[in-house]
């Protein structure tokens, strides 16, 4: 049976992107996004922030690089990845990711992001199975 590995996020970030352009002319951009929900306890009004570390590839890191700054608000929309590592003392490490497959702005020109308005506020990328 097939599984579905879906996220659906909306949040603010935490930090300007972090853009990488790669030697083969891909460019990549990590995000990290913060989600916050409330709930009573006790009769007093809690709030608890999740943060995300959020991957997005190509057209999706140019528009990172070029609009969304600190504090800006986006819905994404991606699949959970898990990367394995070793590190230094030999440690077998696990770092998850959302790998962004649709990414849209919330705001605007209000939220400081200054986009152009020809420009899209939503983009889209598919990814194939391979990746």
């Amino acid at each position: 049976m097939a599984g579905v590995n879906k996220v659906i996020l909306l949040g603010n970030l935490g930090a300007d992107p972090e853009v990488r352009h790669l030697e083969n002319g891909g460019v990549v951009a990590n995000i990290s996004v913060a989600t916050s929900e409330s709930y009573n306890k006790n009769g007093q009004r809690m709030e608890q922030t999740e943060w995300h570390k959020v991957e997005l590839w190509d057209r999706l890191a140019e528009l990172a690089e070029k609009y969304l700054n600190k504090g800006n608000t986006v819905y994404i929309e991606g699949k959970i990845r898990t990367n394995t590592y070793q590190d230094k003392d030999g440690n077998i490490r696990y770092d998850k990711r959302i790998r962004a497959t649709n990414m849209t702005f919330v705001g605007g020109r209000n939220e400081g992001n200054d986009t152009d308005p020809r420009e899209p506020q939503s983009s889209q990328q598919t990814q194939d199975a391979s990746s």
